[in-house]
């Protein structure tokens, strides 16, 4: 372009003013040319140079990074300085990017995960590996490890996507009811309208129901808002603690080990960090004197607002009695705290001696004392035994919020209009399942069954597994979907690890996911107690594949403290 603009100008002047001949014309222009050129060689030369550090990079992140942060860099997906080869300068660059989302760390899909992905793509294209296949144990999708789809969902929610299905003989009759319910409270009867910001009416009536049922106790549909999975229902109620006016930063408290989208949220809003840790010695209760102890500490740091409470555990798979709970209540009661009880795993339950109680049915039952505690409880169809973790799709209870409070909260998420009519569809059928007598209530009711008894056998498996290796220590599997076991590592991997700048069940993640295809998540990533070491691991992958993840765990594992004794 540069060389047709001198070329047109020069031309033209000569013809104004008669001033350059054709043969000096031609000259300068070929000086021109060959000084371009130059130019372009130099700059190939710099894309070349610029080329080989991002694979350089590339290959050294492969070498065990120590955050998923350092992994992008190094990997050439966050290269750029600021600044293009033109010069031109960038509006939004890592100096000028919000601090507080480079703070975020995700451990469940971090830099042992990316590797395992990679992995899979070589062995996709014929790369020879110790194993034939990557087995995802880093993350609770039941789906993508073979569970499969509830027939009463999957047609409900067919049947609202694509409505000429219920002219279908072939849908069981009480399908189409409830199909056509919640057309029936769709704009223009279609999922495809956008729905009330707080979920489709019918919906929460009947989110509300199931509440009552759980708990024998009237709820309130009104205090129920539908939301895009319950990642998105906690992050936006933390929203409603960030307090920028305030003196001093608003601080949450949360589990250790907790599941990381609290500490990211948490990080990312600019929220304060208040850690209290659970006892493994006694099956990850919460001990209230260790919850007293992070509260005080934190007194001249932060402005404590809530206690989070994940209940069945994520990622330590425990039941906390009621007894725990009560302790709980009267601690949040005691230091004015709003308690989020996260009860997304309250379908999984396996240990025997273990029972879910709702943190809303213990409040009521502790009687007037406590009836004004404010309470934002949870729940997801992602876990129990639906599954359905792409549908995206839970509820949010709030009891006893100040409705000025809740109708800010309406307002911040009308926003965002409203979740999936299609996952709101699927949430229905979860909380509104096919009853005794109706077609679909036979097969429901043995996918169901089955499904929840599978796991009970494999959260066995994994217990048993894992707890006779020597080195290794792991608590049964009371609920949820995880085990976490801790490992003793020798003090030679430890300082290994502290020569790569890593953590060390950073280390022993990374070499289980090159020796084994076996992926899971180090403790690290979720917090734990200083001086220990763990993983987590789920129990999802179907019983087969569950067995042969073990069979490969073993020796990696047994070579690992061989090597590193």
């Amino acid at each position: 372009n540069s060389f047709t603009r001198t070329a047109h100008g020069r031309f033209q002047s000569g013809v104004d003013g008669n001033m350059v001949s054709e043969e000096h014309a031609i000259q300068e222009l070929a000086a021109e040319n060959a000084r371009l050129k130059k130019e372009l060689e130099a700059v190939k030369r710099e894309l070349l140079d610029a080329r080989g550090k991002v694979e350089e990079a590339r290959s050294e992140a492969m070498r065990v990074p120590a955050t998923a942060f350092q992994l992008l860099r190094k990997s050439g997906r966050c290269l750029s300085t600021g600044a293009t080869l033109a010069g031109a300068k960038k509006g939004l660059t890592m100096e000028t990017i919000n601090p507080n989302v480079k703070c975020m760390e995700f451990a469940v899909r971090g830099p042992i995960v990316i590797r395992g992905a990679e992995i899979e793509k070589d062995l996709e294209k014929g790369a020879k590996k110790p194993f034939n296949s990557v087995v995802k144990a880093n993350i609770g999708d039941a789906h993508d490890m073979g569970q499969k789809p509830i027939t009463f969902i999957r047609q409900v929610v067919a049947c609202c996507a694509y409505p000429p299905l219920l002219q279908s003989m072939a849908i069981p009759s009480d399908v189409r009811k409830h199909a056509e319910a919640i057309l029936h409270d769709c704009g223009g009867h279609s999922v495809g309208a956008y729905t009330p910001s707080a979920g489709i009416e019918c919906i929460r009536k009947h989110c509300a129901e199931y509440i009552t049922r759980r708990d024998g106790i009237p709820t309130d549909y009104e205090n129920i808002v539908l939301s895009a999975g319950t990642t998105e229902g906690i992050r936006n109620v933390l929203k409603l603690f960030v307090n920028t006016e305030s003196s001093r930063k608003v601080g949450i408290m949360i589990p250790i080990p907790q599941y990381p989208l609290y500490s990211a949220t948490l990080d990312e809003f600019g929220l304060g960090q208040v850690r209290y840790y659970l006892d493994e010695d006694n099956m990850w209760a919460l001990n209230i004197g260790e919850c007293e102890r992070a509260l005080n500490e934190a007194k001249g740091k932060y402005d404590t607002r809530a206690i989070c409470v994940i209940n069945p555990g994520n990622p330590a798979g425990q039941v906390l009695t009621k007894k725990n709970i009560e302790e709980i209540i009267r601690f949040a009661r005691k230091n004015n705290l709003v308690i989020l009880a996260d009860e997304v795993y309250q379908d999984n339950i396996f240990d025997e001696s273990s029972k879910f109680y709702s943190f809303k049915k213990v409040l009521h039952d502790m009687g007037d004392e406590y009836k004004d505690q404010e309470l934002v409880s949870f729940y997801s169809v992602s876990k129990g035994y639906m599954g359905e973790c792409g549908l995206r799709a839970g509820y949010i209870e709030f009891m006893n919020i100040d409705q000025d409070v809740f109708k800010m909260f309406m307002k911040m998420i009308s926003a965002k209009l409203c979740s999936s009519a299609l996952g709101q569809a699927a949430l229905d059928c979860a909380v509104n399942p096919p009853k005794p007598g109706e077609p679909s209530y036979e097969l429901w009711y043995k996918e169901k069954t089955g499904i929840l008894k599978s796991l009970k056998e494999r959260a066995r498996l994994v217990k048993e597994a894992y707890g006779a290796l020597e080195g290794i220590e792991c608590n049964p599997v009371q609920g949820a979907m995880y085990a976490f076991p801790k490992i003793n590592l020798p003090e030679k991997a430890i300082e290994e690890a502290k020569k790569q700048n890593v953590a060390p069940d950073f280390l022993y993640g990374m070499k289980m996911i090159e020796a084994t295809g076996i992926c899971t998540v180090p403790g690290s990533g979720f917090g734990q107690q200083e001086g220990t070491y763990h993983f987590r691991t789920t129990i999802l992958p179907q019983t087969d594949l569950m067995k042969e993840m073990l069979d490969r765990f073993k020796p990696f594992h047994a070579d690992f403290m061989k090597t590193y004794k």
